[in-house]
């Protein structure tokens, strides 16, 4: 990597003295990966700092003069190529909500780790105002029974996806028009996600205390299965094109030859199911496409543009029994979860105020947790229809030999885009530069928590680095993601879209788990993640699918071997290894 690691990435942030603390907490789920300046220009500065500016505002938490830049925020901050959170303007928020603490921010939406500092309260970080005005959003998020905003956003996506016009017939100005068309829409979305995102918190909160009350804080996990998700519908899909592949000879033959050849095998057969399954999974990526590893950076490739991830995981659920179909798996959790309803609904019926609390805090946590997930989906949604207009534009430039691959137009910023198009002589080295370095920090684990310096590039330590592996006996802790318990072999998976050796029944160790990751838990008997807190896509999701699942094991795809027998708890969120491979 020579010298170029020591200077600094073209993406990173400016540090202000009012929000010192960035964490990748909850980053690391959604944002795993090395961010293009192209992602950060057009995403995170154009669309979703405006976009977390105004939810704040609106939910009452912060003012607009009290933001940094507040005409042009920059609240997802870019060290060493990684995005990270806003810790302290995220802790803010719990330190005017009643109710709430910046304590509980935290074990709500950020990995417990050693290296997070502790909140550091400022003198202006009072507010009897925001208070106030956060006292009502909070009333709002304990008795809304619905979220008309994201089913308007969902209309308007889809609207977007169906109205999508022959990108090959634009002119490079249209393309660049297009994409950028988008901006205003995804700040929308994100707007309302973040209304969303930042109360989810408050009824499963809510839900542990009754059940702590009643001697049972474990049954709070519980109560939080089977609901569902947008980001779990894929995986139902998935599923369905599985069992149509396991009942064909001829699909099945196909699948046989690997994931990267499967299409290619099917389009050259002369067959009536063949042709049904390509029509279904053309169907399939129109609706569910826009999924990908990393998805909110432009950068991603999203099933649409490489549909290997689906159908790796299509194979998976071709050759898994009929017990692990996630609708027999929900209908499980489900029963379980309305069991555990009526048991604590009998405890607390002779006290009025838990018993209120108790439905309150239940429907809020359906509400905004489902929610969250739907958000989600409408926000990436409108990133990929920006994703494959500049894809296009991309590969015209390839085509002309411009620049020798389409993901170099990526490592342009949007100020740079109108160059490229008319005088790309003049920054094509700048952006093999760019691209040159930006392989680099695939090769480097950021740090966890950036506060008040701005790390150098070689404060991060190399992928390859990796800490000592367990022993029989050892017992890793994580955060209790789902209800269950499962005792399996342990596949080390690093790459949702090479999940080569993974066979149904083993268990997922993963290091994050984005909604590309989702397909992959159908066929497995539980998912052992690095990181993830409460409010992570891996537990809402894992409980909606009825998986086993344990969050915030640090450094599980380091120290558990791959192949080993290990049992995970994840009503306790332990991780016991009971043999090696």
């Amino acid at each position: 990597m020579g010298d170029a690691i020591n200077i600094g990435w073209i993406g990173d942030s400016k540090l202000g003295d009012r929000f010192p603390a960035w964490t990748r907490g909850n980053a690391a789920d959604v944002f795993p990966d090395p961010f293009s300046p192209l992602g950060k220009s057009l995403v995170l500065l154009k669309g979703m700092s405006p976009g977390l500016r105004d939810a704040y505002i609106d939910l009452g938490a912060l003012n607009y003069d009290e933001y940094e830049n507040p005409d042009a925020p920059d609240l997802f901050k870019i060290f060493g190529g990684y995005v990270y959170n806003p810790l302290t303007l995220t802790r803010i928020l719990g330190a005017r909500m009643p109710g709430a603490s910046p304590e509980m921010i935290d074990q709500a939406f950020f990995d417990e780790r050693d290296e997070v500092p502790p909140y550091d309260e400022q003198p202006w970080h009072i507010s009897e105002s925001n208070e106030a005005r956060l006292g009502e959003s909070v009333g709002w998020a304990m008795s809304a029974q619905s979220l008309p905003e994201l089913d308007d956003d969902r209309d308007m996506v889809r609207a977007q996806r169906a109205q999508r016009p022959d990108l090959s017939s634009l002119s490079d100005a249209a393309l660049l028009a297009r994409a950028r068309s988008m901006v205003p829409l995804l700040q929308r979305t994100f707007e309302n996600a973040m209304r969303v995102s930042s109360l989810s918190g408050l009824g499963p909160g809510a839900l542990g205390a009754v059940c702590e009350g009643i001697g049972d804080a474990s049954l709070s996990i519980r109560l939080l299965a089977g609901i569902e998700v947008d980001s779990a519908a894929p995986s139902h899909a998935m599923w369905e094109l599985g069992r149509i592949a396991a009942a064909s000879d001829a699909v099945s033959a196909a699948f046989d030859a690997g994931p990267d050849s499967v299409l290619d095998e099917l389009r050259a057969l002369d067959s009536p199911d063949a042709d049904d399954f390509l029509e279904r999974f053309d169907t399939f990526l129109f609706e569910h496409g826009s999924r990908a590893q990393n998805e909110y950076d432009l950068y991603a490739t999203s099933w649409e543009v490489r549909p290997r991830i689906a159908l790796a995981a299509i194979d998976l659920m071709r050759r898994s029994a009929e017990s692990q179909a996630p609708a027999v798996r929900h209908e499980a959790s489900v029963i379980e979860r309305d069991r555990i309803v009526a048991e604590i609904r009998g405890k607390v019926a002779e006290d009025a105020e838990a018993a209120g609390m108790f439905e309150a805090a239940l429907g809020s946590a359906q509400l905004f947790l489902a929610g969250r997930e739907r958000a989600k989906t409408n926000l990436v949604m409108i990133i990929n229809e920006m994703r494959v207009a500049l894809r296009e534009f991309g590969n015209r430039l390839a085509e002309r030999g411009t620049i020798d691959r389409i993901e170099k137009v990526f490592m342009a910023t949007d100020a740079e885009l109108d160059r490229l198009r008319h005088s790309p002589e003049t920054i094509v080295s700048t952006l093999d530069a760019r691209w040159d370095q930006f392989q680099t920090l695939f090769e480097r684990k950021p740090v966890f928590v950036v506060n008040g310096r701005v790390p150098d590039l070689s404060e991060m330590t190399p992928r390859e680095h990796s800490v000592e592996s367990g022993i029989v006996g050892t017992v890793l802790t994580g955060s209790a993601g789902s209800s269950g318990s499962a005792t399996g072999r342990a596949r080390v998976i690093l790459d949702a879209a090479d999940p080569e050796g993974l066979e149904p029944g083993d268990i997922l160790i993963a290091p994050q788990t984005d909604p590309s990751w989702v397909p992959l838990f159908v066929p497995a008997a539980g998912v052992v993640v690095n990181v993830g807190a409460m409010g992570s896509h891996a537990m809402i999701v894992s409980r909606e699918l009825g998986v086993p699942c344990v969050v915030s094991v640090a450094d599980a795809t380091d120290v558990i071997p791959d192949g080993a027998t290990i049992t995970i708890d994840a009503d306790a969120g332990t991780v016991t290894i009971d043999a090696l491979p």
